[in-house]
Order: structure tokens, then C-alpha cells, then sequence
């Protein structure tokens, strides 16, 4: 038989059995699909006592439609049911001792018409309720007959669960038995209780937040549902009489469609319920809590907002770390319009605005100092940090004249106390963000003097009372073109025995070479200081130069060619937690490792980039490796420099060295090429281990394998 001469007869016994149901429209031949028109009709005459019951441990298959219930109650406004079934103790599947243990435990020997189980034995079971949904409004119960679906909603959706009420009466009856016999009789023997004099108290009034707090808790909870009594019920049958009477009202008692306005709706009304218009709704934009910043919610607000959310919360912060809290790819140019909004440039280093800090209207949580007079001082105090490096607490309080508290709480936000200096900017001086950005420095040179010359006027000072005094220098020598060419060759003749003797040494193969030279007079020499103070040492925001006996050439004044023990720490952990990495993927977890250390512990300044490569390269457990990108890739350089992590004390470090080796010879690999690499070299590689390799060090993309960092868009 064929699969259309299937269907041809399909279809036939479709429309012999159906027709007499529906009425029938249309008969499609080629989709093999009829059409049908079914009328529906809303039942309301059960809507508020329509419940729909489920036994989830139970199979389908066997309903307690023939077991006899015994009892049933419900409490409507909690919609909880609870109904006592039998059980069939003459059943080969019940055990007879059992029940009756349970009955003893649960009512004892004696007999009360309490007892849970009057016959000395476990005879019957409480099924009681749960919700299964709290929302009903989407369900409804159907009956269809003639070809009309008559629909009822319902009341509620109760899954019945066995309850297992009666170990908790068992339970209470052993701790009374046993609080009988600790107790005995020793009650008769004691004397009558002495009089004792006794204080009332009145309790207070309670608080309207109390109230909230004591009606939302679980106790309270559990006494208004206790409170509600219970309404016991009848239970019918499904094949008595009363329940075909009931039966009845599913079907809708009037058939006239005027009363049944709710089902007859227009074609866009019915598209409408189907398919509601999205309602708009009102986005909340996450506020950054004042000690706790959380990236997930902080990358979710416009770029001007992070800026001032994480401004507010760290007050300095060198510009090259900003970037890197900002997600990857933002415009440099856009940070800088924003944080000019919200911050002022300090020796090179961004600080929160004082009026950002404390927003007008608001007090000092110290000392209840207005906003305004708490902004003045501030200013004062960043102000003062413009010019030099330290200053002193007591001075900044003697011209500020503001409590000890906030004095204090300014200086916080931006320095460091330090031994006989007072109190010391917490920042290196940010020189390479003054030369990379000269317009923005000169910008912010030009606010700085605007703010000088109004807090001179509500101080009264000037600003030559704090600019250090300079050490008497003699005057700079001008030298000429011409006097410069005859000193060079007075030195020349000056020098040409040594000069001479040099070369008779290296002629005779000499393998020691010592150089002499003779010391000459100072006033031999002038040298041209013409140039060489024009940047004093109290510059105005911070500008001092690169040959300045001041300026920190290695954050903290240790030597060049070495890494500060933190710094060696956290690369150390940062591989062996990652295995290979990229210099700018490093440098964006540290400056998150920096900006989670608090404000005043952090040992880190201004690390450059060379500092933290050299770190890497010096702590002998990682290297570099030669990736060859092809030409015209898009990688930025920092992208380019892969590291690896090298020795670690493990077998599996000879893994990583060979496949260190393949990448050497190819950005990008196939699996295979690696598996053969590792046979080749070590023998049979176990599936684990590779799969171990390929997670811990790489990437994959298209069937093909990079280095993590290194897969381009």
C-alpha cells in the first residue's frame, strides 16, 4: 500500500468519525489537513470553586477514584486541603506489625477519642496540599460534547503530598513521657512558694518599622495561617449522584452569545490578548555602592557615569589605570572629556572634584560643616599638592580653620602620612601622561590658577608664602659658539698623549686597557645652567623634569634592572593561574589588582610597561614567546608579546615547552599537529592530558588553535 493511498483512507475515516462533531469547511488534498469550527463557551457557574488536584508520587494509572476517603476540609483563603484516606490493611503489601508500632507510638496504650488511629493500628493517610501555582488566571478545566468546548477557570492548581503529621504527635508523646519521669513526684514534697514581689512593665509603643518587620516574619506568618479555621467537607464519589449533578455545571447554562461577551472578540482584539504590547519599562541604573564597585553593574552605565562612579570611589587615580577599569576599546579622547567633568589633574594624576565629592545641600557627616566651606578647604589642600609633594597637617588647619576631622579626611582621600615629611601625595608624578597630553595639562594649569586666585581672596595668603625657597645659585654663564669650538680643542691637545699611549697599547695585542683621563678644573668648564633650573622644583601641577634630583625614575627609588617582591608575587600567581598571556592582557589585570587594593595600602605607583615585562622576564618561571603574526595583522604591539608560563617543577612543564615550540613556528594550529609533536617527543599522550594542554594554554576558533590573546577579530 502506498503512502497516498495511506492517507486517501486516513483522511476518509477522519471525516466519517468527525463530521458528525464539527461543522466542516474546507478539506485541504494536497496538505492532507481538514478545517474545523468549534464553538467555546465560558462556564462561570463552578469559576470560584473549581480545584484541580495532582498526586505527583503517585503513577496515573492508579487513581484513589475506588478508595474510600474518609474525611476532607479546606481552608479557601489559603486554598490548603487536607483528605484522610484508607488503606487496605488486608493488602499482602501491608505489614501488620508495622502499623500497629505506629499506632502505638503515635496515640499510646491508652484509648481517647483523639487518637489518630482508633483501630490500634495505621488504617488510614492524610494527603495534604500544596500550590502549585499561585496564578491561575492562564488555566481552565474543558469539557467538550456536541461539538461545543465548554471552558471553567479555576479556582486553584493543589498537589496532594502524604502528610506526615502523625511522627510529630509521636515525637511529643515520647518528650512528655520523658519529662514524666524526670520529674516524678518530686512536686508533692515542696513547700509552698514564699510570696514574692513582682514588677509590671508596660511595654512600649511599637514603631510603624517595627510593625513592618514583626508582620513580614515567619512567626507571624504561621499564627495567621493557624487562625484560619477549618471547614470540613463532604466527599462524593465520581460515580455518585451528586457528583453527575455538579458535573452539570461545567457546561455553560446559557448558550446565547450576548452573555458570553468575554469569548467574542474582535480579530485585532484577539491578536491583542495573544500578543500583548510590550510595556516600557522603566530601566533603574545600578548605583555603585560607596565602598564595593561591581564591574557587571558599572559596565551598564554611560561612560560618563562609570568614570564619576569609579572617581568617587578610589578619589586619585593615575589616567592609564582609568583605562584600563573601562572596558577594552573605549576612546581614550571620550575618557578624557569625561574626567575633565568630574576631576582635577594633580602632579599629573586625576583627583574627584570637591564639589563631586560633596554635592551641594549636604553637610559634613563629622562636623555638620556646610558643602561649600567643605569644598573650599579641599580645594585648598589639592591646591597645595600642585606645588609640592608634602604638606603639613598643621598648616593646612591653621589657614582652613576647619575641624581636625575633615582636615584629616581631605588629606586621606590624597596622601599618606610619612615620618618627618608630613603628609606626602599618594602618586607618583604622572610625567609621561604630562608629555603625552600637554594641551589637557596646560588646560588644567590655566583652572588651577583661577582656583588660586579665589581662595587667596577667602584666605587671604599668597602663593609666594609656599613656594620653597631655592638655595643661592650664581648666575649662568652664556658662552658663545666660537668659545666653545676653542675649548673643545684645548681639550683635544690636553688629551692626545693619553690618546697616543692608547693606541700604542692596543697595537702591542695589550689585553688590559686602563683609561685616564686627567681631571680637569671646574673653571676649565663652565657649563651653560641656563636651561637647567627653568623648571623649579614646586612647579605648579606637577612638572618636573626627567633630569630633576626629585623625579622617581623607578616608583619608589628601587634600582632599574629589579622588581619589587609584590610585583614579582602577583606575576607569579597571575601565570600560574592563566599560563599564557598576553603584555595587555597583563597590564589590564593589574591595574584591576591595583583598584582592588584600598585607598592608601596599595605598594604599587606608576608601574610602566617596561617595568612590568621585565618583571616577567626576570622571575625565571616565565618566557616570552616568538608567536610569528603574519604581516598583515591587526594586533597592537602589546598584543604581540606573548608569555608563557615556563617552569613550574612539574612533569607536565615539558607539555607546554613543546607546545610553546609548535606556536614558534605558527600562530595558528590544528590539533593534530600538536598531538604528533607531543608523540613524537614524549611517547603515547594520553587524551586528558592533551585536552589539559589545549585548556590551559590555548584558545579555539574555526578548528584551528591559537595562544590565548592571540585569536585575531
Amino acid at each position: 500500500m502506498t503512502n497516498q493511498t495511506m492517507r486517501q483512507k486516513e483522511s476518509a475515516a477522519f471525516l466519517v468519525s468527525w463530521t458528525k462533531e464539527f461543522l466542516w469547511l474546507e478539506y485541504d488534498e494536497l496538505n492532507n489537513m481538514m478545517f474545523c469550527q468549534i464553538d467555546v463557551y465560558l462556564a462561570k457557574s463552578l469559576a470560584d470553586k473549581l480545584y484541580l488536584f495532582q498526586y505527583p508520587v503517585r503513577p496515573a494509572t492508579m487513581t484513589y477514584d475506588d478508595v474510600t476517603h474518609l474525611a476532607a476540609k479546606i481552608k479557601p483563603k489559603q486554598q490548603r486541603v487536607e483528605l484522610e484516606i484508607s488503606m487496605d490493611t488486608v493488602s499482602p503489601n501491608y505489614c501488620r506489625s508495622k502499623g500497629e508500632q505506629i499506632a502505638l507510638n503515635v496515640d499510646g496504650t491508652g484509648y481517647d477519642e483523639t487518637n489518630t488511629y482508633s483501630a490500634k493500628m495505621m488504617d488510614k493517610q492524610t494527603f495534604s496540599s500544596i500550590q502549585a501555582t499561585t496564578n491561575t488566571s492562564r488555566y481552565a478545566a474543558a469539557v467538550f460534547r456536541k461539538g461545543e468546548l465548554h471552558v471553567t477557570p479555576l479556582t486553584g492548581i493543589l498537589q496532594m503530598r502524604p502528610s506526615f503529621s502523625y511522627l510529630d504527635k509521636a515525637d511529643n508523646k515520647t518528650r512528655e513521657r520523658e519529662a514524666a519521669n524526670e520529674g516524678g513526684d518530686s512536686s508533692q514534697d515542696e513547700a509552698e512558694e514564699e510570696a514574692k514581689a513582682i514588677t509590671v512593665r508596660f511595654a512600649r509603643p511599637e514603631s510603624e518599622q517595627a510593625r513592618q518587620r514583626r508582620i513580614q516574619s515567619y512567626e507571624f506568618l504561621q499564627k495567621k495561617q493557624a487562625e484560619e479555621p477549618w471547614v470540613h467537607l463532604t466527599y462524593h464519589g465520581v460515580k455518585g449522584g451528586r457528583s453527575e449533578h455538579e458535573r452539570q455545571y461545567l457546561f455553560c447554562q446559557s448558550v446565547d452569545a450576548s452573555e458570553n461577551s468575554e469569548l467574542v472578540k474582535t480579530p485585532k482584539e484577539y491578536l491583542a490578548m495573544l500578543m500583548p504590547p510590550l510595556a516600557e519599562e522603566k530601566v533603574v541604573k545600578p548605583v555603585g555602592p560607596s565602598n564595593v564597585l561591581s564591574m557587571a553593574q558599572l559596565r551598564t552605565l554611560p561612560l560618563g557615569e562609570q568614570v564619576k562612579t569609579l572617581m568617587k570611589n578610589v578619589k586619585v587615580m593615575p589616567f592609564a589605570n582609568l583605562m584600563g577599569l573601562l572596558a577594552s576599546g573605549t576612546d581614550s579622547t571620550s575618557v578624557l572629556r569625561c574626567i575633565q567633568q568630574v576631576a582635577l589633574l594633580v602632579q599629573g594624576n586625576w583627583v574627584i572634584k570637591s564639589d563631586v565629592l560633596y554635592p551641594k545641600n549636604t553637610f559634613s557627616a563629622h562636623s555638620g560643616v556646610p558643602a561649600e566651606v567643605l569644598c573650599r578647604g579641599r580645594d585648598f589642600v589639592m591646591w597645595r599638592f600642585t606645588l609640592e609633594r608634602s604638606v603639613m597637617r598643621k598648616e593646612i588647619a591653621s589657614i582652613i580653620k576647619l575641624p581636625p576631622e575633615d582636615v584629616k579626611e581631605f588629606l586621606e582621600h590624597v596622601a599618606a602620612p610619612r615620618a618627618n615629611r608630613g603628609w606626602e601625595f599618594l602618586l607618583p608624578t604622572d610625567v609621561d601622561f604630562i608629555k603625552k597630553h600637554p594641551d589637557v595639562a596646560h588646560r588644567q594649569n590655566m583652572l588651577w590658577l583661577g582656583i588660586q586666585s579665589k581662595l587667596e581672596k577667602v584666605f587671604n595668603f599668597s602663593k609666594e608664602d609656599f613656594v620653597p625657597k631655592k638655595s643661592a645659585q650664581p648666575d649662568p654663564v652664556h658662552i658663545s659658539g666660537q668659545q666653545r669650538l676653542k675649548m673643545a680643542q684645548e681639550r683635544v691637545q690636553e688629551n692626545q698623549s693619553t690618546l697616543q699611549k692608547d693606541l700604542e697599547d692596543r697595537r702591542a695585542g695589550s689585553s688590559i686597557h686602563i683609561k685616564q683621563e686627567p681631571v680637569s678644573n671646574s673653571e676649565d668648564e663652565p657649563m651653560d645652567t641656563s636651561c637647567s633650573s627653568s623648571i623649579p622644583n614646586g612647579s605648579l601641577n606637577g612638572y618636573p623634569s626627567a633630569t630633576s634630583p626629585d623625579f622617581d625614575h623607578t616608583n619608589g627609588g628601587s634600582p632599574a634592572n629589579t622588581a619589587s617582591p609584590e610585583l614579582q608575587d602577583f606575576v607569579i600567581k597571575t601565570f600560574r593561574k592563566h599560563f599564557v598571556i598576553t603584555l595587555n592582557e597583563l597590564k589590564r589585570l593589574f591595574n584591576l589588582h591595583v583598584a582592588s587594593i584600598p585607598v592608601g595600602r596599595s605598594v604599587f605607583h606608576s608601574i610602566s610597561d617596561h617595568m612590568l615585562q621585565d618583571a616577567i622576564l626576570l622571575s625565571q618561571q616565565c618566557k616570552q614567546i616568538m608567536v610569528p603574526f603574519p604581516a598583515q595583522t591587526k594586533a597592537a604591539p602589546d598584543e604581540q608579546k606573548v608569555f608563557g608560563l615556563w617552569e613550574t617543577g612539574e612533569d607536565f612543564d615539558k607539555h607546554r615547552r613543546l607546545l610553546y615550540d609548535v606556536f614558534t613556528k605558527n600562530y595558528r594550529v590544528r590539533r593534530n599537529i600538536i598531538q604528533a609533536r607531543l608523540a613524537q617527543e614524549l611517547g603515547d599522550v594520553s587524551k586528558a592530558d592533551i585536552d589539559r594542554l589545549l585548556n590551559e594554554c590555548c584558545s579555539s576558533h574555526a578548528g584551528m588553535w591559537y595562544l590565548k590573546g592571540t585569536i585575531q577579530s
